[in-house]
């Protein structure tokens, strides 16, 4: 009996549980390999089962297709279709001849290597929060608007009582209304956007009448919830001794500067700030894929260009959820075709392909409306920290381009430090690069996350091919 053709798919978020359940359903053996201890990714997180939810479903927007992928997810799993390994973190993915090595870390401690072997890969690693640090942004309490949000359907538990949401983009509508639904006072929601942004693409939205619908929603509950919205404003400072106190607020004109009279502070022991999100690349960048800019480069069948390598969600462009589930579905079926030794067809995936097209253009506005405000970077302080791994601060990165003739990335790194800590610059990357005047490149890296060395000597000798 010739074995089934096997993927692995690399996390189990929204892209990678369709593209899983869409090549198992076609005589793939799958294995899904995933970091978190249950299915969903970010936007399908689960409460810890030992919490006793009674009611999860009040945390998610989309609660009906969770239910449908985590119901095929288990049907697959008990026929032996689907192997899922939780709590695996992938840190390399090998590739050798006509077949690939996926590395992963188990274990309470994350010191278990574990290797899984396979025919094809799909990449559906998601994406992380874009961090502006601003004066104060260090203190206990404040917390990125994805990691409040986490927190919430996680934990279940509030990050504070009195709470800001800020920052730009479409996040931060279901954080406010997630967390003032969960009983804190959300004081405000501070969006660096105005709503002039928005009428200057009014014919492209209009054209996505579901997603304006689930705009107004969001908006509807903050009116209901009383949230104040202040649209055009950004925080500037956080103030505090030992935690989070207050945040001051200023005004934006119309090209997103701070207006000379438009500063208030607003009392809160909580602020959830974020300025949108970039992809997860580490392992397709490790694997030789192509990016354009931040992207993993896909062609119609949410192929990279590493022959046997797909990619699909938000590594491939931040987009969310729905389109996140429409890559991970053709990929699936093209992986299935193509293992299987037949040319895929394109009109069995065109509906999928059709909200594609739809989402990305939608996402594609919202990234020109959605934007950090303009010379963010010049207002932050000389003695405000930037790379919270290595405490590099702002003066040290502009005396390293202002004095010491830095003009990338790299050479910034190199003379900082800023980049060398745990995170190696995935949080204060953008941040570096917007201080520095230079364009956030990610930097290819030869493992996805810090490995020990017992797990790395204990890896088979590699022949050179």
């Amino acid at each position: 009996m010739t074995e089934r053709p096997h993927l692995a798919v690399v996390g189990a978020g929204p892209a990678g549980l369709a593209g899983a359940l869409a090549a198992a359903a076609r005589g793939v053996r799958v294995t899904l390999l995933d970091a978190a201890e249950q299915a969903g990714g970010q936007f399908y997180r689960q409460p810890a089962a030992a919490l006793g939810a009674r009611r999860p479903q009040t945390l998610h927007h989309q609660w009906r297709a969770w239910v449908r992928l985590r119901d095929g997810l288990d049907r697959h799993v008990t026929a032996g279709r689907i192997t899922h390994l939780t709590d695996h973190h992938v840190w390399c993915v090998d590739a050798g001849s006509g077949s690939f090595a996926v590395h992963a870390l188990h274990g309470p401690l994350q010191e278990e290597g574990v290797t899984v072997r396979a025919d094809a890969v799909l990449l559906a690693t998601g994406g992380y929060e874009r961090v502006l640090p601003f004066p104060g942004w260090t203190l206990p309490g404040v917390v990125t608007a994805g990691g409040a949000q986490a927190m919430l359907k996680g934990g279940l538990v509030l990050p504070g009582r009195r709470a800001v949401v800020a920052g730009t983009g479409p996040l931060l509508l279901p954080v406010a209304t997630g967390l003032a639904a969960a009983g804190a006072q959300v004081a405000a929601l501070v969006e660096s956007a105005g709503s002039g942004a928005l009428l200057r693409h009014a014919p492209a939205l209009a054209a996505h009448p579901g997603k304006l619908a689930e705009g107004a929603w969001y908006a509807g509950l903050l009116l209901r919830r009383g949230v104040r919205t202040l649209p055009r404003h950004t925080v500037v400072e956080a103030h505090g001794s030992d935690r989070l106190e207050a945040v001051t607020v200023v005004a934006l004109d119309r090209n997103g500067r701070p207006r000379p009279a438009g500063a208030r502070r607003i009392p809160c022991d909580t602020l959830a700030v974020g300025h949108g999100m970039l992809p997860h690349t580490d392992l397709a960048e490790t694997l030789g894929c192509t990016l354009s800019g931040t992207d993993v480069r896909v062609d119609g069948e949410q192929r990279t260009d590493v022959p046997g390598v797909w990619a699909a969600g938000e590594t491939t462009g931040i987009g969310g959820a729905a389109l996140a589930l429409a890559e991970g579905h053709i990929a699936g079926r093209s992986v299935a075709a193509r293992l299987h030794g037949t040319a895929p067809d394109p009109r069995r995936w065109a509906a999928a392909a059709r909200t594609r097209t739809r989402l990305r253009e939608f996402y594609a506005v919202l990234d020109a409306v959605y934007t950090p405000p303009a010379d963010w970077a010049g207002r932050i302080t000389d003695d405000t920290v930037v790379c919270r791994c290595e405490e590099v601060s702002a003066g040290q990165v502009r005396t390293a381009v202002d004095t010491l003739g830095a003009g990338d990335l790299r050479t910034v790194k190199l003379l900082t430090r800023a980049g060398m800590g745990w995170c190696q610059g995935r949080m204060c990357g953008p941040a570096v690069a917007g201080l520095a005047g230079c364009p956030f490149t990610p930097g290819r890296r030869p493992f996805a996350r810090p490995v020990p060395l017992g797990v790395l000597a204990a890896l088979p000798e590699q022949k050179p091919e």
